[in-house]
């Protein structure tokens, strides 16, 4: 039976150990230790749903709250400690190691169970906000900045790791598009919270916010979320994760932005310092592939799933989605400060048209997927509509009317928006539900990696334009870094009156140097954008929403409900411990093979 055979080490580890070890890994198999891993899939009834979801909303809240705030308060806390260029590290270092963690929180759900992973990103999250504030200089504020990313974007995944554990696929890109509300309204109300925050009282509150929204949202979700636990030995599911291959990840993402951040500004793009690390961060990268294909014995990136080309799609548009959505989040509001002299609070709400539209999409396109079971036209029109937006955006100046603007950056947010669930539920779709959860990860794993590469890209073209347009009126070095470390000192006339430069100077710098980068950010954007169109038309396939298991699973859910499902998972660990001690061959009883199917 194959029940019994799947799960014999389990029962007799000594006597099946050898049989377990020819078992090895390939392209197109699970991993050998899958056995070990359980299921945690538990469709719940509606009420139970809706209790769940709000409190999953409010995680969703802190964390979009949290990114949002300090966006806008960037420019603040570069000022404060003088920082300059190297300020794009805080948000850089939050997006890194957010970013190099993502897979490896995917696997930890499967291995220590969902509950107790999220918690554990929860309090790197709190940790590392709760440091930042008493940082005392900027080095400090990177490095806390990072740990609070290495818990912020654990929390992202796991959140929509259990929506899949809880809700039938069909049903999941409403709920999805129901948490994306709560993103997009943090999203909206951070602006102006962050604007407010920077010009009013300290900076450190910037990191201090989110903190009692978090602690609380957390201790909600520990009490309301009702998830199936894990069973098995604690030292043998830390010995199963792969530590090496999550080390070549950080490495990987280390080496390769760095000398996107240092190009052109630190050092020249020509010298050994940019050229050096990032072809090391290219070949750390496939020896990750080659340990997660051949050397892994519970690879955190399956190479298996690969195989799927809507999934191989997914990736793909998703580092675009992040690379546009990240550029658009820092550099639209920095835009209104520096070009049109707005206050931080007042930039912060130019960018409300952006997320209210991001919102808007988000919820409709769930909406739509849960009633008619289509997404492809959904993202590939949202990506087209995402170019145009941005093609648009790029033609801002001083002059351009702000009505127009608005209208420009609600499209951007619209066809953003539309991309966002509707790519989770058709990668979700085109693998079985053990590969879910890793497959979910990877898909945050790759846009927040675009959201890392747009900052260091954005931060590069602009102040290669401000530098350009310097030197052609011989300004010195020593002023050049001062507007470079502040743009907003062109649209103050006693600063860059101090500086001896004139009206018409401090125009010229500011039209032909920080607009001209600005306008090449977005005509980057828009080009990725249409790429992104042609990959969804081209790769991206439709998938049935239905699973052959799920109507068991939900007549389940309906009859007993998750709690007794939960005790039934207990009492079927207990049988299986008191049966592993007085049957000697699971292959003659028939009834610990089904005892120990309930247990895995």
């Amino acid at each position: 039976m194959p029940p019994v055979i799947a799960t014999v080490p389990e029962l007799q580890p000594q006597p099946q150990s050898q049989s377990t070890t020819t078992i090895t890994p390939t392209k197109s198999r699970s991993p050998k230790h899958e056995p070990e891993l359980t299921d945690q899939t538990n469709l719940l009834p509606p009420k139970q749903v809706i209790i769940v979801f709000l409190s999953l909303s409010f995680v969703s809240l802190t964390v979009s709250l949290d990114s949002t705030i300090v966006a806008t308060s960037l420019s603040t806390v570069s000022a404060v400690f003088n920082a300059g260029s190297v300020s794009s590290w805080v948000p850089s270092a939050y997006l890194l190691t957010s970013t190099a963690f993502q897979p490896l929180y995917g696997r930890f759900s499967d291995i220590f169970g969902r509950k107790n992973t999220f918690c554990f990103a929860m309090a790197l999250f709190v940790i590392g906000n709760l440091i930042a504030g008493f940082s005392k200089s900027i080095i400090e504020l990177i490095v806390f900045r990072g740990v609070a990313g290495a818990g912020g974007g654990g929390v992202i995944s796991i959140t929509q790791i259990i929506i899949s554990d809880i809700v039938s696929l069909r049903e999941r890109g409403k709920y999805i598009g129901i948490v994306g509300v709560f993103l997009a309204v943090g999203n909206c109300v951070g602006p102006i919270i962050g604007g407010a925050l920077a010009q009013n009282v300290d900076w450190s509150w910037c990191f201090w916010i989110t903190l009692p929204l978090a602690v609380v949202s957390t201790v909600v979700v520990l009490v309301l979320l009702p998830l199936k636990p894990v069973s098995g030995d604690i030292r043998r599911r830390l010995l199963i994760i792969d530590y090496f291959g999550s080390v070549l990840t950080l490495a990987a993402c280390t080496l390769i932005m760095l000398p996107l951040i240092w190009g052109g500004i630190t050092f020249p793009w020509s010298s050994a310092t940019v050229i050096a690390p990032l072809i090391s961060g290219f070949f750390v990268m496939i020896l990750f592939c080659f340990w997660e294909w051949r050397g892994a014995k519970l690879p955190i990136v399956p190479m298996y799933i690969f195989k799927h080309m809507t999934v191989c799609g997914v990736y793909i548009v998703m580092f675009v989605n992040g690379f546009v959505f990240y550029s658009a989040l820092y550099y639209i509001p920095q835009f209104f400060q520096v070009a049109l002299d707005y206050s931080p609070t007042r930039a912060g709400i130019f960018l409300i048209p952006v997320l209210m539209g991001q919102t808007v999409s988000t919820l409709i396109a769930g909406l739509v997927v849960s009633h008619t079971g289509k997404y492809r036209a959904i993202v590939y029109c949202g990506f087209a509509l995402s170019a145009i937006a941005c093609g648009c955006i790029s033609i801002f100046t001083e002059t351009t009317s702000r009505a127009t603007m608005v209208v420009l950056m609600l499209l951007a947010g619209i066809g953003n928006g539309a991309t966002m669930q509707t790519t989770t539920v058709a990668a979700q779709a085109s693998v079985p539900r053990k590969d879910m959860s890793v497959v979910t990860a990877f898909r945050n794993f790759i846009r927040m990696l675009g959201g890392a590469f747009a900052l260091p890209v954005a931060s590069a073209l602009v102040n290669n334009a401000l530098r350009t347009s310097l030197h052609k009126l011989n300004s010195d070095e020593s002023t050049i870094s001062l507007i470079i470390d502040d743009p907003t000192i062109l649209s103050n006339s006693t600063a860059y009156t101090a500086l001896g430069f004139s009206p018409s100077s401090a125009s010229f710098i500011l039209n032909r140097g920080y607009t001209i980068g600005f306008r090449d950010l977005f005509f980057l954007n828009a080009a990725l954008a249409v790429l992104a169109t042609v990959v969804t038309v081209v790769m991206i396939r439709h998938k049935e929403l239905i699973r052959s298991d799920e109507a068991e699973l939900r007549s389940k859910a309906k009859g007993i409900g998750g709690v007794k499902e939960k005790r039934d998972t207990e009492k079927g660990d207990n049988a299986d411990e008191e049966q592993s001690k007085t049957v000697e061959g699971v292959q003659t009883g028939e009834g610990a093979g089904e005892s120990v199917n309930n247990a895995v």
